[in-house]
């Protein structure tokens, strides 16, 4: 029988999701990676526990993480049942739907049919009466806005979901998801994006996606914060064989650019200074603005969890460090546009 760490709480960081009382842990461990079921159910079991141990409460899935589609979910579920059933009010368990789950036109995209359908079917995966949030995880511009927040505000009302969310929406739309979820009475609580000092495109938005949040009231949840991997030592010499970047859809070669190289290697100098990894430093730019409530982190060894973590005892940045890191970062953004 599994019981938790009696001192998970006394060092762990909880961060306000916007204006609501919900409150989520710096660092949230996301099950897009390593949880599908060519992972074995020990190696999953041992790093959910291992994160919970270490004052991680959310867990971040989608309707469609595996593989297969909705494996993540199933495990989790297990996980849930055999393992941390009776650690559920200590969860924040958030799941989100919007991209292809199943065949036909009923199995993607923002319909009431497909967002009601797919709360249905991630519950039964999750063995839960209710996820504590619920992303509507894309816009899909061919169905109105209207419809998915009307479908998203009744997956509250009928308690299948304690607060919900959107994912991948632009500072505009976000900012009319917001209004439309008012006008059912259930506020938007949070904005899940993709953010990374690599990829900072919610900060060329107009007007800025993060400024907007704070305007109506949410938090901002971030994913990919390491850049699949690029904010890390491991793409350094080349692209090792086995790694996400030879199979992942979302991450490839093309992606390692000598240009993105260089400022790797410049920020891992200031990172060193700190008395840091690349990686850690990189957790700890993003944490840098209050309004963003949690980044996403993923593992496959429970050392991952330990080093990412770590990254929150230095989070503060000089005058000195943040311009050095403006400079990189403008010399590649620089280098983006002649290229």
């Amino acid at each position: 029988m599994y019981t938790a760490d009696g001192s998970r709480y006394d060092r762990a960081d909880y961060r306000a999701a916007g204006a609501s009382g919900l409150k989520l842990p710096a660092l949230s461990l996301g099950l897009w990676h390593n949880f599908g079921d060519t992972t074995p159910f020990d190696i999953q079991t041992g790093l959910v526990t291992h994160a919970f141990d270490r004052g991680i409460t959310h867990f971040d899935l989608a309707n469609n993480y595996g593989p297969p589609y909705g494996a993540a979910e199933t495990n989790f579920g297990r996980i849930l049942h055999d393992t941390l059933r009776s650690y559920r009010d200590e969860l924040i368990i958030t799941s989100k739907a919007g991209y292809d789950m199943w065949p036909g036109p009923y199995g993607d995209g923002g319909s009431r049919k497909y967002m009601m359908a797919s709360i249905d079917q991630s519950l039964t995966r999750l063995g839960l009466d209710y996820v504590d949030v619920f992303y509507s995880h894309r816009r899909d511009t061919s169905t109105p806005l209207e419809e998915t927040m009307s479908a998203l505000a009744d997956i509250v009302h009928t308690g299948k979901a304690l607060y919900v969310g959107v994912s991948n929406y632009n500072a505009a739309d976000t900012r009319r998801a917001a209004a439309l979820l008012e006008s059912h009475g259930v506020p938007l609580v949070l904005h899940q994006a993709r953010y990374s000092l690599l990829d900072r495109h919610i900060e060329h938005d107009t007007p800025p996606l993060l400024d907007v949040l704070e305007e109506v009231g949410s938090g901002c949840v971030v994913f990919s914060p390491l850049a699949q991997g690029l904010l890390t030592d491991r793409y350094l010499d080349g692209v090792p064989e086995g790694s996400r970047a030879e199979h992942s859809r979302y991450f490839s070669r093309d992606d390692i650019t000598a240009e993105r190289i260089d400022a790797v290697r410049a920020l891992r100098e200031i990172a060193h200074a700190r008395g840091q990894s690349i990686a850690q430093l990189a957790l700890a730019w993003v944490l840098r603005d209050e309004r963003v409530t949690s980044a996403i982190i993923g593992a496959s060894r429970t050392e991952q969890i330990d080093d990412n973590l770590a990254a929150l005892d230095r989070r503060m940045f000089t005058p000195e460090e943040s311009a050095a890191i403006d400079t990189i970062l403008q010399r590649l953004d620089a280098e983006k546009a002649r290229g």
